[in-house]
């Protein structure tokens, strides 16, 4: 919603225009009145919708035709003054005004206008009938308002109007011509049905529009008052009430009438509250809300939002068989404008034949929340989260972890989602690796595997959510992680060769630790490699020995090399203690004490010759 409005007031010389402006700020009709008001300010705590608002006076005597444009291009709204007892003065309304306004403006960017008869105390009856013509030929015309500047009638209504056509416009909601709301309008009010029907039976029940109600009002609706309701409904739409709960229909028919009997408002309070512009788009502001995530910290799905997510799942698993069929996931993406989770899910969380089980979708969250927290922010948002939970916004759907440092120094880490990259030579498995990590034989992996899988592991009575990442070779790997598997195939040395240069180049002097794993554990070692061998060289750095794993033959996939990979990100420090000081530092530490050796050598010599 706007945060200031301002109304422009036109029309033709002597139609009180000024004395509208004057009679609103004076309470009183005024004594002298000069030709043109001074722009006036009303601060927000004394408007009805509590925006401050501007109030501009013209007169085309006092200005040129170009400021008198550069005035209309400001406004939000217009309010063109005629007077009621003088019949030119309305024929001026659309051979003049309303061309001046909007004559070449787009139709879907025209200035709200409001049609003023003023000096209403001079005419018996009503001009509404002479002016009835013009607002069905301009649909950009909100209302009309009869008042007297000089008795004060209308006055403040008027104003009230103008702000309100700023506020909660009719042109994105209502086509008043087809008498019909506009697609736009339709679809946002289906989402928002969508969202309220928690038991997807295709009504509102009466404890839905209760929560429906509360969550837009701020309070119940009466019992009589739903009766009542669904009583106008059911006369008028077909079908608008079943097994005594409001449907699509009849919530559209509802708001609908709203709209035709100048209560707009309402139904703009409800389209805001699920987060819509006044473009009827859903705004920046609600798909993603201001969260701070400092250097060196990550982001997880807190309580809170797991709750939601979990309750989002079990309404749409209508078969009650902890798992979402293709077209169950499709009903729980109806709600957004296309599906957000693409064709390479089952790939990169845990399925059961073709099927979304509970423990797949909350991986699947998890990967969102941590490597994409504006995206998982965005989906929240269009699932209703901020609405549906009483939040401010879905921000609250986040946790932001500690630093990695931090979980350093304590020795432990409270993050509940590790990272794992997974490096290695093309060819040594890293793709059935992370394969193997959801249960998949070789011949069950994709053509084109994702770069990303996650599942859970136990970490000494913890349940963790492990995500492993494969690097590719096209540059340098990016060391952040909260440990690293360096993959090897066992019958290729070549393969060792590549992954210990990726360890003296990221890993050495770093705080990450580190697990080789020989892949392919089911084939024969190759030639022994010049140099140190693979349990050689993870002895000389301190390093935990070589994992052996394979995908295939007598030696199935194991979880203890994932969860030893876990183990190693929640407690780092004790592998820092398994692994010891680098080479560098040691070599350091090593000169250090021979220089003290040397120290106190010839310290004792100098005491043995003064001695003597």
């Amino acid at each position: 919603m706007r945060r200031d409005v301002r109304i422009l007031l036109l029309g033709e010389a002597q139609v009180g225009k000024t004395s509208l402006i004057l009679s609103l700020v004076g309470e009183a009709f005024p004594d002298e009145v000069p030709p043109r008001a001074e722009e006036i300010t009303i601060p927000a705590d004394v408007t009805p919708e509590k925006v401050p608002t501007r109030i501009v006076d013209s007169s085309e005597a006092e200005q040129t035709a170009a400021e008198l444009q550069d005035e209309i291009r400001k406004a939000n709204v217009v309010c063109v003054v005629y007077d009621v007892s003088e019949e030119a003065t309305i024929e001026k309304i659309w051979t003049k005004w309303i061309p001046l306004v909007n004559g070449g403006a787009e139709a879907g960017r025209r200035v709200p206008i409001i049609l003023v008869g003023n000096k209403s105390d001079l005419r018996p009856g009503s001009s509404l009938e002479a002016v009835l013509p013009i607002m069905s030929q301009f649909a950009e015309i909100e209302t009309c308002v009869e008042c007297s500047a000089k008795s004060l009638r209308n006055v403040s209504e008027l104003f009230y109007y103008a702000q309100k056509a700023v506020l909660h416009p009719t042109a994105p909601l209502y086509d008043a011509e087809a008498k019909q709301l506009q697609p736009a309008c339709a679809q946002a009010l289906t989402r928002v049905f969508r969202l309220s029907d928690q038991d997807l039976d295709q009504v509102l029940s009466d404890q839905e529009l209760n929560a429906f109600q509360e969550s837009c009002f701020g309070r119940p609706l009466a019992p009589q008052a739903l009766e009542d309701v669904k009583m106008v409904v059911s006369r008028h739409v077909a079908g608008g009430v079943r097994e005594d709960g409001l449907t699509l229909e009849g919530f559209l028919f509802l708001n609908t009438l709203f709209i035709q009997r100048g209560r707009h408002e309402t139904t703009w309070a409800i389209l805001r509250r699920f987060g819509y512009s006044d473009t009827l788009e859903l705004t920046a502001d609600y798909l993603s809300p201001p969260l701070h995530v400092p250097p060196g910290c990550s982001t997880e799905l807190s309580h809170l939002g797991y709750q939601f997510v979990q309750r989002a799942f079990e309404k749409h698993d209508q078969d009650r068989d902890g798992a979402l069929s293709p077209a169950e996931l499709r009903s729980l993406f109806s709600v957004f404008p296309e599906a957000p989770w693409g064709p390479g899910l089952p790939s990169t969380v845990p399925t059961e034949a073709g099927r979304l089980p509970l423990h797949g979708y909350l991986c699947q969250w998890t990967l969102l929340a941590y490597l994409d927290v504006r995206r998982c922010l965005g989906h929240l948002g269009y699932l209703g989260y901020p609405t549906l939970c009483g939040q401010d916004s879905q921000a609250q759907a986040i946790t932001v972890t500690r630093e990695k440092r931090l979980d350093q120094e304590k020795g432990q880490t409270q993050r509940r989602v590790l990272l794992c990259k997974v490096l290695g030579a093309p060819g040594v498995g890293k793709s059935a690796f992370l394969q193997a990590f959801l249960g998949r034989g070789l011949g069950e992996s994709p053509a084109e595997p994702p770069a990303h899988a996650i599942n859970t592991v136990h970490v000494r009575g913890q349940e963790k959510y492990l995500i492993l990442c494969e690097v590719g070779t096209a540059g340098p790997p990016d060391a952040s992680c909260d440990v690293a598997c360096l993959l090897f195939d066992g019958s290729d040395p070549q393969s060792f060769l590549h992954c210990a240069g990726i360890y003296k180049r990221h890993y050495v002097d770093g705080q990450t630790p580190c697990l080789f794993v020989s892949s392919k554990a089911d084939l024969p070692e190759g030639p022994a490699a010049p140099g140190p061998s693979p349990a050689e060289f993870c002895r000389r750095h301190r390093l935990p020995a070589p994992a052996r794993f394979s995908c295939t033959g007598p030696a199935l996939p194991r979880a203890s090399v994932y969860t030893q990979l876990a183990t190693m990100a929640t407690f780092p420090h004790l592998a820092q203690a398994e692994r010891g000081p680098s080479c560098s530092w040691l070599r350091g530490l090593l000169g250090a004490l021979g220089a003290a050796a040397v120290a106190i050598l010839s310290f004792s010599l100098y005491r043995v010759l003064r001695s003597r």
